[in-house]
């Protein structure tokens, strides 16, 4: 069960050492928004890393020879009480809200509703199933929010082997972060 607990540990991955998030510095169109991204697996941290790397070498943030990244992690600190939502299920109100996020336009009522929260958890799509929520958002299984085209979308995604993600969404919900260590990982090529 997916929850936000004072002393959790939650796995930032990343080109670079995050010791102290900035929203100034996250992307807008991300499955929850602009918000800081964690997950309880490390392992799931780490795979995200060659994705990270390829990003930021693109936009020449860092150079196209770099084969290692780094998982920084953080412990949860609930000094303050944190308006939070909590997507337990990958289910249709999760697709639309990734949907909402990652479209402009595409739901306005849920991505003003979502705005209101300092923390939003929920399943994230990993490289292999990502392409299907693209293929669902581009409209491939029919017009996005037609029960059908959700149905066929989720029953793809297998929702019980994705893993969880935390967008941390306010200054005030990242105040509650703390700040561990980065462990470099080197990458095989």
């Amino acid at each position: 069960m997916l929850e936000l607990a004072d002393g959790m540990i939650l796995y930032h991955g990343s080109y670079c050492k995050v010791a102290k998030p900035e929203l100034e510095k996250c992307a807008k169109r991300k499955d929850f928004g602009r918000g800081f991204y964690l997950t309880s697996s490390k392992e799931q941290a780490v795979s995200f890393l060659k994705t990270s790397i390829l990003k930021a070498a693109a936009s020449g943030k860092i150079g196209t020879d770099q084969t290692w990244g780094y998982v920084s992690k953080f412990r949860v600190d609930l000094k303050k009480e944190l308006n939070s939502y909590i997507f337990q299920n990958a289910d249709v109100d999760w697709l639309h809200c990734i949907t909402a996020h990652r479209k402009r336009n595409s739901f306005n009522a849920i991505e003003k509703e979502m705005s209101q929260y300092d923390v939003i958890i929920g399943k994230i799509a990993d490289d292999a199933t990502n392409a299907t929520l693209t293929a669902y958002i581009a409209g491939a299984f029919g017009k996005i929010g037609d029960r059908e085209a959700d149905e066929f979308c989720i029953g793809r995604l297998l929702p019980e082997k994705l893993q969880n993600q935390y967008c941390f969404k306010t200054v005030e919900a990242l105040e509650c972060l703390k700040f561990m260590e980065a462990e470099k990982i080197w990458l095989k090529k």
